[in-house]
């Protein structure tokens, strides 16, 4: 791959990046029509059901696309759906090059798109920046090849790995830095799962506040329409329906409580999936199954030491989101994660893939190592 390649990329990955907060279920795509060495077209895909970036660079580029080279940062699609398919759109506008990131993991295209462009004589690459492309659609690859969604745990901790005191008060850990940061986790998840013990302690609501979100109008106005559906795990239905949670908006509640139970939650606007479980726990891996069919590509588990417990035991983190305050909370408070070990063996590793200042407070993304 040339520079220039690399290059004109790198900026349809940019555009591909707006659509951090409003895609779902549709990846993160943008578009760049390059005519002599020079942008004529740009575009990105804002909201499913709308035009895809392909589209929208080309309405851009007009004219000036014929003979041009269209950098996509992902296959274009070649079957109909809500829009009409995108490879048909490049061949129409008479472009010469098609360079794509990397092709698209959904079956229903895996490399027809690239194909019906060389079949009408298009030159077709693909791989250019395919790992930027891949990290950014993480949720999106995952639900296609496993028909799981990208699994993001937050946790927040004192610099002693501490979430809460002993009495279960746990705001403020972090500053309104860090917490502004979470509410990008939530605005660009489908999903945000939280777990009955956070919400009855803390009160949680767990939705998405335009104000705190710290982006600019059009993303915010973006991130606002499209907010992630609520999800609490609430294996006995504990969780009253005249809690915070509930009254913020609907929700989705999986529980694994007996049908006698069920029968009681009788509130229209929220509802209640049944799901297997035993003791009370609710299967999590079902939940993400189902979570998946519905469309989830990012999950986001906002819980506490034993949700966010289950969820490490079970083996079905891919990435953690750790926010460290600069202070200690003492031996009595409680621990990150319930995750009894015995043994040094069994220990957890991780890769450590950023850490960065967040206010006063430091933000490590680390991977779980498999």
């Amino acid at each position: 791959m040339s520079a220039p390649d690399q290059q004109f990329m790198a900026r349809a990955l940019e555009l591909a990046r707006k659509g951090l907060y409003s895609t779902h279920p549709n990846p993160r795509v943008g578009c760049v029509i390059v005519q002599g060495g020079k942008i004529v077209g740009e575009g990105w895909h804002a909201k499913a059901g709308e035009p895809h970036a392909e589209v929208h660079a080309l309405r851009q580029a007009g004219d000036k696309a014929r003979g041009a080279t269209a950098y996509v940062t992902l296959e274009p699609c070649s079957h109909h759906g809500r829009t009409p398919p995108c490879a048909d759109a490049l061949v129409a506008a008479g472009v010469a090059r098609v360079v794509a990131a990397m092709q698209d993991p959904n079956p229903q295209v895996a490399g027809s798109g690239l194909r019906r462009l060389a079949e009408a004589g298009i030159a077709v690459l693909d791989g250019v920046l395919e790992a930027e492309a891949r990290e950014l659609n993480a949720g999106f690859i995952k639900r296609m090849e496993q028909g799981l969604p990208f699994v993001r745990v937050k946790l927040a901790m004192s610099l002693d790995g501490r979430t809460a005191m002993a009495s279960g008060e746990s705001q403020w850990i972090t500053g309104p830095a860090a917490r502004a940061a979470v509410q990008r986790l939530r605005a660009r998840s489908s999903a945000v799962i939280t777990g009955a013990d956070t919400v009855l302690a803390d009160q949680a609501r767990l939705t998405v506040r335009a104000e705190e979100l710290g982006l600019n109008a059009e993303l915010t106005a973006l991130a606002i329409d499209r907010p992630p559906l609520r999800v609490l795990v609430d294996g006995r239905l504990r969780v009253p329906l005249s809690a915070p949670f509930f009254q913020v908006g609907p929700a989705l509640v999986a529980t694994c409580a007996a049908a006698s139970a069920r029968e009681r939650f009788t509130e229209e606007r929220h509802e209640l999936l049944a799901l297997p479980g035993s003791s009370g726990h609710v299967d999590l891996r079902k939940l993400l199954l189902e979570l998946a069919a519905r469309g989830a590509n990012e999950v986001l588990v906002e819980a506490g030491p034993r949700l966010a417990g289950a969820f490490a035991r079970a083996r079905l983190v891919d990435e953690y989101q750790l926010f460290v305050a600069p202070k200690f909370l003492g031996s009595g408070a409680r621990p990150l994660l319930d995750w009894p070990l015995a043994r040094m063996a069994e220990a957890q590793e991780l890769e450590i893939r950023d850490v960065r200042a967040v206010g006063d407070d430091w933000r490590i993304t680390a991977l779980p190592k498999r």
